[in-house]
């Protein structure tokens, strides 16, 4: 082997040392700028990207709610559980298994996501019907949702007709009873 072919086996032999070291400079900035995106992730974009799939969401004062995953929106979710469907508050949520690996952005969102809890809250008690709201304190108040103020709701209970007032801070969920 003459001195020209030892000469370019040393440049090949550079270069692949190059190319290898780029190759590990590349990869350590590509995994740090995945942590800086991921930084970016909210739980509300995994939730909805999870739409469609089975979730269970344990909820502070309720426990695990299992069921598909409906609908999330700005502060909330709808979790059809068996018989029930779930309206949960976003904030009351303490765990999620199952939620899909994918998240998906709020500028993607439809603009009925940016309804809040009050709207949702609103449709329960615009059809009038019985309702269980469960309170992160572990308490529960059963009845039919009379009016939705904009941090809390008005809950008429029993046969004696007493109202309740909740505030969107202490409620968890709010479950159907039919």
């Amino acid at each position: 082997m003459g001195w020209e072919d030892e000469l370019f086996a040393l440049f090949d032999d550079l270069e692949d040392q190059a190319t290898a070291l780029y190759a590990a400079e590349r990869d350590v900035e590509v995994a740090d700028r995945s942590r800086a995106e991921y930084q970016q992730v909210t739980l509300a974009g995994r939730l909805m990207a999870t739409v469609g799939s089975t979730a269970t969401v344990s909820v502070a004062g309720v426990g695990p709610v299992a069921g598909v995953v409906e609908r999330v929106a700005a502060g909330w979710l709808l979790v059809a559980a068996g018989d029930h469907d779930w309206v949960i508050n976003q904030d009351a949520v303490t765990t999620v298994e199952g939620a899909s690996v994918r998240a998906v952005p709020a500028v993607a969102w439809s603009p009925l996501t940016r309804l809040g809890l009050a709207s949702a809250l609103r449709r329960i008690s615009e059809a009038g019907e019985a309702c269980l709201l469960h309170l992160r304190d572990g308490s529960r108040h059963e009845g039919h949702l009379r009016r939705v103020g904009a941090d809390f709701c008005e809950l008429t209970t029993g046969e004696e007709r007493r109202t309740v007032l909740v505030t969107f801070a202490a409620l968890a969920a709010a479950q159907s009873r039919a």
